[in-house]
């Protein structure tokens, strides 16, 4: 800092109340306070509007069968261990399950204090200079955020990552000023907390030793290296040990593997040229909808090319002026590399693709924060740096301003587009009305257990908590009977429609019209002709019957025989029959006979002529 800038910050340009100067520094910071909070009144109304998606649905399901357990908290979901975001989704759903307004406010506090966590840490390390501002704003605009902001399960890993990483660092930069060893168990306090929420969080120390190789340069550090040390030997002993042990969905455990390397050439490319050099001046400008509730980067390729060659030109300037500003931008390429590159490819590249997973944003949305301090070291000195710079500054020393317009006017732009999206209107309309409509359901109601649509979990990534009872049981205001096949009488029994509403049930595929007045059926088989053929498969017969007395009914479709009871008088009931072909083959098993009208064979689905429950969707 230059004696000019001191005498400037020190003089008095108002008095508060007791008197006080009101410096340039209370300036900066009551101006970093005040964008933070116009951050969360602009960011409000998107969060607002996002519901929980996919795998939020699962977490919270599992959090609900689960107690506060060691092998709960601890299980390392496809390269996740998060017992933080583990624990909070435990508690969620005993606060209401599903409660959006709940979760909104946990989003606005995280995203508040992640905000006060980078202003703190930047003028720690920057003192109190208006020039702290810009890598503020960056963070606080950037849309590399925006897509996890609307995916709650997302959210609540990376935005305690994003509190966590800058408090670490703060406090290390006390540590490595004053020596106190207080400072450095802070740090590892802060960065233990990180891993309890987010696998990247190890990473916080390397970013310290970076921080201590080129800029806070001080003797006698090795006590505070042998406590990061041990933290970080710690948490890997048991990510290690958790990883190879957890079962996943699928009931396996994982065998990580990595991809050809020009896939993962491919992938890394992508995320760099797609996701993050765009998003960094403001990109990616247009979204690629994935469903109604969220997007992925669909930048077009022009200005991918044009933000590679501003972020050249960036660092080009800023190594030719900036001593050591070299090691901020490989810092940065080092964290992408190790933090957001490698993690993908060890567990998901081979499931999205390259391509898909390159423009994922939220791969890269915690680098946000990382960039905001790259960008500083990049061309901020530090409070109290000695020789800062390699050569005097040019005299266009505003040409940044332009660009900095440009890059917000870029942010605003993409996020405005994002916010276009549904968001979670329709996930959230399916689930409250099927909350409706449970709790108009008499207690103890059959509902047919199917896969929720695609929009709310999809069944080919998470499997049995696809299914309705999973999903939707939680929120039954009274206990209902969950089946997945219906075998034997059941009375009106119910499934949910792709609104959430609840329906009786209407057995299509292949009809039989029934005689009259009934066809006999007795010890001896039989066949009743399909109209159609059916491939071998699981389906559902449904049978009408007007008999004399109860009977048993053995029902086969060309496969094994499945045995159902059929009661007095006029009725039906059902069968879960495997097989398939063209004959169903019926008979009586204790010698009576049995009155046979109209059979069904094929799939349980909504009966769409038939009444809904509610009548219209909550919200639709």
């Amino acid at each position: 800092m230059t004696t000019s800038e001191t005498t400037a910050e020190s003089r008095p340009r108002t008095r508060g109340a007791e008197g006080r100067p009101w410096t340039r520094g209370d300036a900066v910071l009551a101006a970093g306070l005040v964008m933070v909070a116009v951050q969360l009144v602009w960011k409000f109304d998107l969060v607002r509007r996002s519901y929980f998606r996919q795998d939020d649905f699962t977490f919270i399901a599992r959090g609900l069968e689960h107690g506060l357990t060691w092998d709960y908290l601890m299980r390392v979901d496809y390269g996740h261990l998060v017992p933080g975001p583990f624990a909070i989704q435990w508690a969620l759903g005993r606060l209401g399950v599903y409660n959006d307004v709940l979760a909104h406010a946990v989003a606005m506090t995280l995203l508040g204090a992640a905000g006060l966590a980078l202003l703190r840490l930047l003028r720690l390390l920057f003192g109190p200079r208006p020039a702290i501002l810009v890598p503020l704003a960056f963070y606080l605009l950037t849309p590399l955020t925006i897509s996890s902001l609307s995916w709650w399960a997302v959210l609540i890993e990376t935005l305690p990552f994003q509190i966590a990483l800058p408090m670490a660092l703060s406090s290390h930069v006390h540590y490595a000023r004053t020596g106190r060893f207080g400072h450095a168990l802070a740090a590892a306090a802060w960065t233990a907390a990180g891993m309890a929420f987010f696998v990247k969080a190890p990473f916080i120390l390397v970013l310290a030793l970076a921080l201590s190789v080129g800029w806070l340069r001080r003797p006698r550090q090795w006590p505070a290296w042998a406590l990061y040390a041990g933290v970080v030997a710690v948490y890997a002993v048991v990510f290690f040990r958790q990883l190879f042990t957890s079962v996943q969905l699928t009931d396996d455990t994982v065998r990580p593997s990595l991809p050809s390397l020009s896939v993962a050439a491919r992938f890394a490319w992508t995320l760099l040229w797609g996701s993050l050099a765009p998003g960094t001046f403001g990109g990616p400008w247009k979204w690629l909808p994935i469903g109604d509730d969220y997007a992925i980067a669909a930048t077009p390729p022009a200005l991918a090319w044009a933000a590679l060659g501003l972020a050249a030109v960036a660092v080009a300037v800023s190594i030719r002026y900036r001593r050591r500003a070299w090691l901020a931008w490989l810092i940065l390429l080092g964290y992408v590399l190790l933090a957001d590159v490698v993690p993908v490819l060890i567990g998901r590249v081979e499931q999205l693709g390259p391509d898909l997973g390159g423009y994922e944003l939220r791969y890269v949305s915690s680098t946000s924060m990382v960039l905001a301090l790259v960008i500083g070291l990049a061309f901020i000195p530090l409070r109290d740096e000695e020789r800062p710079w390699l050569r005097p500054a040019p005299r266009l020393r505003l040409v940044w301003v332009p660009l900095a317009a440009v890059v917000a006017a870029g942010s605003i732009w993409s996020v405005t587009a994002y916010g276009h999206l549904p968001l979670g209107q329709h996930v959230k309309s399916y689930v409250e009305t099927a909350r409706v409509a449970l709790k108009r359901t008499p207690p103890g109601a059959v509902i047919v257990d199917t896969y929720v649509p695609a929009k709310v979990v999809v069944a080919t990534f998470f499997y049995q908590y696809a299914l309705t009872s999973k999903v939707l049981g939680p929120i039954a205001a009274h206990p209902v009977t969950w089946t997945g096949r219906l075998n034997g009488p059941v009375s009106g029994p119910l499934v949910f429609d792709d609104q959430g509403r609840l329906r009786p049930v209407s057995i299509e595929g292949a009809v039989v019209p029934g005689r009259s007045p009934c066809t006999r059926v007795g010890p001896a088989g039989v066949h009743f002709r399909l109209p159609l053929s059916l491939p071998k498969g699981a389906w559902t017969a449904q049978i009408g019957y007007l008999n004399p007395v109860e009977t048993t009914l053995s029902v086969r479709l060309g496969g094994t025989e499945t045995r159902v009871p059929a009661g007095k008088d006029l009725g039906s009931t059902y069968a879960a029959v495997e097989g398939g072909g063209t004959d169903l083959v019926l008979r009586t098993l204790d010698g009576r006979s049995a009155c046979v009208g109209e059979i069904r064979v094929g799939i349980p689905r909504p009966a769409l002529n038939a009444t809904a429950v509610p009548p219209q969707p909550v919200g639709g």
